[in-house]
């Protein structure tokens, strides 16, 4: 129920509370309007998502197809395919080419092709919640992007959210943008990552992968739209600030993924694909289909460090 317009603004932002209109932009302003003549747009909520139409994936991504599939990601931050039958991993990294080089997950298992992980989760994953996250946060460069394949789907549940994190932003009072803008934080694997680790292969992949640092507010490295990059298992602390800020602060921040009307949900089909902008939106895998299986294949696109 919206609240009457005389009510009075809370003095610090409440995480889960807000009064009066939010603010739902799809791009940055001054974006010119996109065009599409190879593919069909349909968008699921106003500002993000969109089923796309009209390009057989499996075959040759020509530049122009190629160019309207960068355009309708930076629009839409996560797009999705339907029917893509008879895509193979090749396909697969074809496609995660369009926007780089494909980058694997450090501590997925590898697989046969390069780059290419298959995440499968049946009677042995029962029901365990999931975070909103943004993936591999907690690396020096992020990846930009992320190309999902269902392969097995259970035939209920098993959905994927999005979070766009430019809404999640703009929505934030004045007084919180002010209060965070120059804040750098730090992304840690080990309390999510390192949960299910001994201490010797912690310290095996601490070697590699340090804690990092990155802007609490970041801009997007190819529209430059400023975007709320703090998120629940990788952001451990704000630097500078006391436990009892860090604490405050973060709790508000990371839970801005929450709020609904930031969100678009998919509901997965075999041979369906998501794309998304991994440094726009954080996701969510919705874990409620036990005993179930769900097999997919992902491939990230390796990233650039974040200002």
């Amino acid at each position: 129920m919206a609240m009457p317009a005389t009510t009075p603004q809370p003095v610090l932002d409440k995480p889960l509370l807000h009064y009066g209109r939010r603010v739902l932009e799809r791009t940055a302003p001054d974006t010119p309007q996109a065009e599409y003549r190879l593919l069909d747009v349909s968008p699921l909520t106003p500002h993000i998502g969109a089923e796309v139409g009209g390009a057989d994936l499996t075959g040759r991504i020509g530049e122009d197809l190629a160019a309207e599939l960068r355009q309708a990601l930076l629009e839409w931050k996560v797009i999705f395919f339907r029917d893509q039958r008879d895509f193979t991993p090749e396909h697969h990294l074809a496609l995660a080419g369009v926007w780089g080089v494909p980058e694997a997950n450090p501590f997925f298992p590898k697989s046969e092709t390069a780059g290419v992980s298959r995440l499968a989760k049946d009677a042995m994953a029962v029901g365990q919640e999931n975070i909103w996250h943004s993936d591999h946060s907690f690396m020096a460069a992020p990846a930009l992007g992320s190309v999902l394949r269902a392969v097995e789907v259970p035939p209920a549940g098993g959905d994927t959210m999005w979070a766009d994190m430019g809404a999640a932003y703009d929505n934030l009072s004045e007084e919180m943008k002010a209060r965070i803008e120059g804040l750098t934080a730090v992304h840690d694997w080990v309390p999510s990552w390192g949960a299910v680790m001994t201490e010797e292969q912690i310290a095996h992949f601490r070697q590699s992968l340090p804690p990092v640092e990155h802007p609490v507010v970041v801009r997007h490295p190819r529209t430059g739209r400023k975007l709320l990059y703090v998120n629940e298992p990788f952001t451990t602390r704000i630097v500078g600030l006391s436990d009892e800020e860090n604490r405050e602060l973060l709790d508000a921040l990371v839970l801005q993924a929450r709020i609904p009307e930031y969100q678009v949900r998919f509901r997965w089909q075999p041979d369906s694909l998501a794309i998304w902008d991994n440094i726009a939106v954080q996701h969510y895998a919705i874990n409620d289909y036990y005993p179930q299986r769900r097999v997919m294949e992902r491939i990230a696109v390796a990233g650039v460090p974040l200002s």
